[in-house]
C-alpha cells in the first residue's frame, strides 16, 4: 500500500470509496454478531465513512484510524463536532470526540493497547483496499492486537481481478478461508451480486460483481 496514494485521492477529493449513506449490508447484518450497546467497534481505514455515526447510534463506542488528516478533520466538519487533538507515541495522533476516537497514521502502528477494551470489528474498506502482498500482514497484525472472542463482520468484493485492478480489490472466499480460518470462527452470512460498480470497472467491461457479508469471531 503506497501511503501517498491514498493521501493524494484524500487532498484531490477523488473518494468515490465514500458512501454518503449508511453501508446496507452493515445495517442488515450487524445485529448477527449480537453485540452489547456497551461494545466497543474498531473501524479500520475508516476515511471519513458514516457508518462509524450508525454504530454510534446504536449505543456503541468507536475507535477508528485512517491515514489521512483531512478525512478525519472532515468527518468531524461534517458532523459539526468538535474533539480534542493528541499525539500518542512517535507515530499516531488522536482525534476524540464524542464517543468516536480516531487514530491518524499507519494501522501497522497500531498495538494491543490502543485497541484495548475492542470487542468488534467492521471492515467495509480495508482489507479490500490491500493488495494481496499486504492482505495476510494487515490480518496477522490485527488478529495479533484484538482481544480473543472479537467479533469481525467483513464485507468483500468478488471479481475477476485479471480484468480490472484495483482497488478496490477482489477477495474471495478461498482468500478469506485462508487469511482468517487458523485463529478464527468464519460465517459467510450473505453473497448476492449487484451492478453498482465503479466507473472504472465498466470502463473495462466488469459489469457484475459479487458482494460477501462474513461473522468471524477470533478464537485465538
Amino acid at each position: 500500500m503506497d501511503p501517498k496514494f491514498w493521501l493524494d485521492r484524500w487532498r484531490q477529493n477523488q473518494i468515490g470509496f465514500h458512501q454518503a449513506q449508511y453501508n446496507a449490508r452493515l445495517v442488515r447484518h450487524w445485529p448477527a454478531l449480537k453485540l452489547p450497546a456497551s461494545a466497543r467497534v474498531f473501524v479500520p481505514l475508516c476515511g471519513k465513512s458514516l457508518d462509524m455515526r450508525w454504530l454510534r447510534q446504536q449505543g456503541h463506542s468507536v475507535v477508528g484510524i485512517e491515514l489521512a488528516h483531512v478525512a478525519i478533520e472532515a468527518f468531524f466538519a461534517d458532523a459539526e463536532e468538535p474533539y480534542e487533538l493528541e499525539a500518542v507515541g512517535a507515530n499516531l495522533q488522536l482525534y476524540s470526540g464524542d464517543d468516536i476516537r480516531i487514530f491518524c497514521g499507519d494501522v501497522f502502528e497500531l498495538t494491543a493497547r490502543e485497541l484495548a477494551g475492542v470487542s468488534a470489528v467492521f471492515d467495509r474498506g480495508a482489507l479490500v483496499a490491500l493488495p494481496p502482498d499486504l492482505r495476510r500482514r494487515f490480518v496477522d497484525h490485527l488478529l495479533r492486537i484484538l482481544p480473543v472472542n472479537t467479533e469481525i463482520l467483513l464485507l468483500t468484493l468478488e471479481y475477476d481481478q485479471n480484468l480490472v485492478a484495483g482497488p478496490p480489490h477482489a477477495v474471495h472466499p478461498d482468500e478469506v478461508h485462508a487469511l482468517y480460518a487458523e485463529r478464527c470462527r468464519i460465517e459467510r452470512l450473505e453473497t448476492q451480486t449487484t451492478d453498482q460498480v465503479p466507473p472504472h470497472f465498466l470502463a473495462q467491461g466488469v459489469k457484475l460483481v459479487g458482494e460477501s457479508a462474513y461473522r468471524i469471531r477470533k478464537e485465538g
